[in-house]
């Protein structure tokens, strides 16, 4: 027999907020494994497991093994135990529980439900019990347990405590992973470029970018292949992030070449909440949040509006858009979440400055260093973005704790860009006239559908419950993108770089697999295939070819496929200690705007591999998390930016060599410090240099090589004047290294600090950010190129020299916060 004792950490409840325990409604016993001998002594195996808002094990793990046979009995039970939720003023929780189960020789057996109250009626065996019931002391989680690393690079990070950290947009909450930086030469509304693990990735192409399940890449978008913009996500309802760096999970699909990041939504919070910031350049922010107090984490609305004049010229924004979503159980077995978003913005980008005109004040501003960091030539520049997005999501549990998910979703999105990089140089203009300028208007217009589903059986093998998980994935775009040329006087279009009407089905499965043959090692491991059809109107092709007039349009249907497997092995040295190697190869299928009729599409190949080290101390309210590796990746074609047609342009082939390592403190609901340091060298390989000299090739362009942050949040209480005020600190630092820059030139490293402060009294905070504290001169992006911004009679220079957009300095914004139900806050 065995005897299940529960003992629960209530790690978020509050006095003021008394939290009701989870109650077994049905707990059946693990069998006595078959193939072990009779017990002569009590075996013991330590469970932790994850009870849902809904009362339902959504996950086990085994923290101290009893031995394999045991573990396994141990996790096939729980699975199939169920609980009435936990709930906190009535509104349900997720726990997570420690749950020791003792197997012991017959005549010790204790009945389970002398061991969990409230299983009256369960069948019993005649050994009377001889042990008292366990008292509960319950510990509230926020969000489900996460599953464990494909990687050492695989971080499920939640933002809790290190929200305190200033942040202008929810795109910034990237900075968490180690290895990330952003880059914004667009203005505050232009999506971030991201690099990540030595990929300079742009603004989504080699990363992909989903929200609760919802790709947000976009396909052959015109300023971009992969395009993603994170910007209309609300920042106070993100959870957590996923970020798997590198192709190791077997669901990453489509443009996952350095890896996926992953928003997952929730409110902690119950109640309304409503904030408005003022600072520096007229900047301005107002946001609502509220979660019904009757509903789990899972239903929230949030509305957020941006306004501001922007820190220079020509570098005013506007934004706002709303999210919301409602989570319905439809039976004991059955959730249903619906969720949508809508958003607007409008901004202007003052784009680059040469760095000679800074230096000898030839911009048009005034003659003072600040005056001309911060100018422009074009005021033509800036643009304007609309999203409009819809999911519905269907959770049932299986039997024996399998699951099925169904998910489909619908995208509208429209954006505009106008950005020139070298001012006078591309045009092509009639015999007697003079250039007419390299303002590039780029836009995009469509809409997306798609469905995604998984299925986990429930069943144990291999030494792991739900080791297996099929997964499917079915897209359709279909889309109009479009470059054009635009007079510098007047800003009218005189010319068409393309245009193009794109239709792309992508249907793809995958399979996930895991098991463990020895207590000490377990395997995963999968493969995902996808296949692509691709349909393309070209509406810019000549009106007349050497065989006379034709109509100026072409249809070209191309098809490509691909195969990804990807594997693991974690090996667990020591109770805390686990070393674990990925493998994988994962893809980036092809633009459609460049493909020829009834071609086999290619697509970017990316193979990858990285071994380290995991360290975890500590449980509750307490934990220290150590991780360090080293990677290797080869790309069969890559994209660099090219100045000219101010988007990516293929190369070739390159690789990476690198390593990272990460630290994540938390004390109690006190102190919470992450901290990261990343290392990687891009290279392009010489012509048939061996694929194993990694290290070999001319460094690739404006890929960091150094890169370090720390984020680090501080909270308390004091007294004043006889009543408690809660306070809170926070830190966060990017330390940036020198960036190779095309002719053998280095761009300056980059320090930044940003702070932030913050104080409770009963229902009102006030708060004061800094960002950019030392008020450094940086440069966000930068570049090494030739151009002409003297004016379009100017002969142009055929020397290169650097380019840069201006970033911000520093900036001081108040805040005021009102908890308008006086609901407390979960840490």
């Amino acid at each position: 027999m065995f005897i299940p004792t529960l003992v629960l950490w209530l790690l978020s409840a509050s006095p003021e907020a008394p939290v009701t325990p989870p109650v077994p409604v049905e707990a059946p016993p693990p069998l006595m494994p078959a193939d072990v001998p009779p017990l002569t002594e009590a075996v013991r195996v330590l469970l932790r497991l994850t009870i849902d808002s809904g009362g339902e094990v959504s996950q086990v793990e085994v923290q101290e093994s009893g031995g394999t046979a045991f573990d396994r009995a141990a996790m096939a039970a729980a699975l199939r135990w169920r609980f009435e939720p936990a709930r906190q003023g009535g509104a349900p929780l997720e726990v997570r529980v420690d749950v020791p189960v003792t197997f012991e020789p017959v005549a010790q057996a204790v009945p389970l439900a002398a061991e969990l109250p409230g299983l009256a009626g369960t069948e019993q065996p005649t050994t009377p019990p001889k042990r008292e019931p366990p008292v509960f002391s319950t510990t509230v989680r926020g969000q489900s347990a996460a599953p464990p690393p494909v990687a050492v690079g695989d971080f499920h990070i939640t933002v809790g405590q290190l929200a305190d950290v200033p942040r202008n947009s929810a795109t910034e909450l990237m900075l968490l992973a180690p290895g990330v930086m952003l880059a914004n030469h667009g203005g505050e509304g232009h999506a971030e470029t991201v690099y990540l693990r030595g990929f300079d990735a742009g603004e989504g192409k080699d990363v992909e970018m989903r929200l609760d399940g919802v790709p947000l890449n976009e396909v052959s978008n015109a300023h971009g292949h992969g395009y993603a913009d994170t910007y209309f996500i609300i920042p106070e309802l993100v959870q957590s992030l996923r970020v798997t760096e590198g192709p190791y999970e077997p669901s990453q699909g489509d443009f996952g070449v350095a890896g996926t990041v992953e928003y997952q939504l929730g409110l902690e919070r119950r109640g309304l909440t409503a904030s408005a910031s003022y600072g520096g350049f007229a900047s301005r922010r107002l946001s609502l949040v509220w979660g019904p107090p009757e509903s789990t984490a899972a239903t929230f609305v949030g509305v957020l509006l941006r306004q501001g004049h922007g820190f220079g010229p020509n570098r005013a924004y506007a934004n706002a858009g709303l999210m919301a979503q409602t989570e319905l159980r439809l039976g004991p077995e059955t959730k249903l979440r619906l969720f949508g978003a809508s958003y607007g913005a409008r901004y202007a980008s003052a784009g680059v400055v040469r760095e000679t005109d800074v230096v000898d004040a030839r911009l048009p501003c005034g003659p003072d260093a600040d005056s001309q960091f911060f100018c422009l030539y074009d005021p033509n520049q800036g643009g304007a973005s609309q999203r409009h997005l819809a999911s519905v999501e269907l959770t049932s549990r299986l039997e024996r704790g399998g699951r099925f998910v169904q998910q489909a979703f619908a995208i509208a999105r429209r954006m505009r860009s106008r950005e020139n990089f070298t001012g006078f140089l591309q045009d092509t203009p009639p015999i007697g006239e003079a250039q007419r300028g390299d303002n590039t208007e780029q836009s995009y217009q469509g809409t997306t559908v798609g469905l995604r589903g998984r299925y986990t059986p429930g069943l144990t093998a291999w030494g792991q419950p739900r080791p297996v998980e099929l997964g499917y994935v079915a897209r359709y775009d279909d889309v109009h993108t479009r470059a054009r040329r635009l007079r510098d006087k007047g800003g009218a279009p005189y010319a068409t770089v393309f245009d193009n009407q794109v239709r792309v089905t992508n249907l793809g499965a995958y399979l996930s697999l895991r098991g463990a043959p020895l207590e000490w090692l377990t395997l995963r491991g999968g493969a995902r295939v996808d296949a692509f059809l691709f349909g393309v109107e070209d509406l810019n092709r000549p009106a007349a070819d050497r065989q006379g007039a034709r109509i100026p349009e072409e249809s070209v249907e191309a098809y490509g496929f691909f195969a990804s497997p990807r594997a693991s092995a974690e090996v667990r040295l020591t109770p805390r200690l686990t070393w674990l190697t990925s493998a994988g190869l994962g893809a980036r299928s092809s633009d459609a705007a460049g493909l020829s009729d009834a071609e086999f599409a290619p697509y970017a190949r990316v193979t990858s591999g990285e071994t380290g080290l995991g360290w975890r101390w500590g449980a509750g309210p307490s934990t220290l998390e150590l991780r360090g590796a080293v990677f290797a990746t080869r790309v069969s074609q890559d994209l660099v930016f090219s100045e000219t047609t101010g988007r990516n342009q293929p190369i070739g082939p390159s690789q990476r060599l690198g390593a990272f390592g990460s630290a994540r403190f938390q004390w109690e609901q006190h102190l919470d410090v992450l901290a990261s340091l990343a290392w990687a060298r891009a290279t392009q390989p010489l012509p048939g240099a061996s694929a194993w000299k990694l290290w070999d090739g001319a460094v690739l362009p404006y890929i960091p090589q150094v890169l370090g942050r720390v984020d680090a949040s501080w909270r308390g209480t004091a007294t004043v004047a006889r009543q408690p005020v809660v306070w809170s600190v926070a830190l966060g630092h990017s330390a940036i290294g020198p960036k190779p820059l095309p002719l053998n030139r280095y761009s300056e490293p980059i320090f930044l600090f940003d702070v932030a402060a913050r104080a409770r009294w009963r229902a009102v905070e006030l708060g004061l950010a800094v960002e950019n504290l030392l008020d450094a001169r940086w440069r966000e992006s930068e570049f090494n190129y030739v151009s002409n911004f003297r004016g379009p009679d100017a002969p142009a220079s055929l020397l290169a020299t650097r380019h840069f957009s201006a970033g911000a300095p520093r900036t001081v914004r108040g805040t005021l916060t009102v908890y308008l139900d006086l609901q407390e806050d979960p840490p």
